[in-house]
């Protein structure tokens, strides 16, 4: 897909982060916008910024891990522009600390929208794309960490898992089905996004009661450190990501150096030995103290 003026987008986790900057990059490009997140007010001061710029836009407020909302979304989107032709299954949570400390609450919570989210995505949307039979593109917001297994992230690692599992299968899909529908798996490292800040819009009923734990703690630091020392903007990630839907390049890593961890992860699996741990090559992003 190399042409957008004029052409659909539908963004989740629309309202901040990389959303925004999709929202941003497919404004002067020309497109037409369908934002969704689950902050509506950050959502409204959005919609505003773009619609101020010139751009169309609307603005759905939308908890992906309901299908129902999910639903409507794809509704809203045919009412108001008459189809969709890129979709950014963006919005995204997490939480950290050892895997066996994590509650109840974080496993549905994390897997409702990092997981369910793309999935109620897709299911809403691919069909309506394959049926317009025009170019169209899906955009899979993963991370490196659908790509390696960092120590004391264990439920973010593994929604990030499912997400690279699932956006590759779509990809075999699709070219089974035929059409012209193709697809992207975007895996950033870490880059200065609200990721950090995820609590805010974690729903009231899967709030945790009890205080973190140590591990916890320990991550929080981690991910605040590592996401403020990111070298890449969110900006120039979206900018990455469109070149690759030009292209129609499936992966997109954006931050290459990654690939050392990476590789070293496919060699303790190709070897049989015990994983490694993947923050032994970048130990600028340890903060210096353990869980006790």
């Amino acid at each position: 897909m190399d042409q957008f003026e004029g052409k659909v987008a539908v963004i989740t986790g629309g309202a901040s982060g990389f959303g925004r900057e999709f929202a941003i990059q497919g404004a002067s490009l020309g497109m037409k916008l369908v934002l969704a997140d689950v902050d509506a007010r950050a959502l409204a001061e959005t919609v505003e910024m773009l619609r101020a710029s010139g751009a169309e836009a609307i603005g759905v407020p939308t908890d992906v891990s309901d299908a129902t909302q999910v639903d409507a979304l794809a509704k809203a989107t045919l009412d108001t522009f008459g189809g969709v032709h890129l979709l950014f299954n963006n919005a995204g949570v997490g939480a950290g600390g050892f895997v066996w400390e994590n509650s109840a609450n974080d496993w549905q919570w994390v897997f409702g929208v990092n997981v369910m989210g793309v999935a109620n995505g897709l299911r809403a949307f691919t069909p309506l794309m394959l049926a317009q039979n025009e170019p169209a593109h899906i955009v899979n917001t993963a991370s490196v960490a659908g790509l390696l297994a960092a120590p004391a992230m264990g439920v973010y690692n593994a929604s990030k898992h499912a997400v690279v599992g699932l956006t590759e299968t779509l990809y075999h899909d699709l070219r089974i089905a035929g059409g012209q529908v193709g697809c992207s798996l975007l895996c950033p490292a870490f880059v200065p996004t609200g990721i950090a800040n995820a609590e805010r819009v974690r729903p009231d009923t899967l709030r945790n009661d009890a205080p973190l734990t140590a591990s916890q703690k320990l991550a929080g630091r981690q991910l605040t450190k590592a996401v403020q020392g990111g070298r890449l903007s969110a900006r120039e990630v979206a900018a990455l990501t469109f070149d690759a839907i030009r292209e129609r390049r499936f992966y997109v890593i954006t931050h290459p150096n990654i690939m050392a961890s990476v590789q070293l992860r496919l060699d303790d699996i190709a070897q049989l030995r015990n994983p490694t741990d993947p923050l032994s090559l970048k130990p600028e992003v340890k903060p210096g103290d353990t869980p006790h």
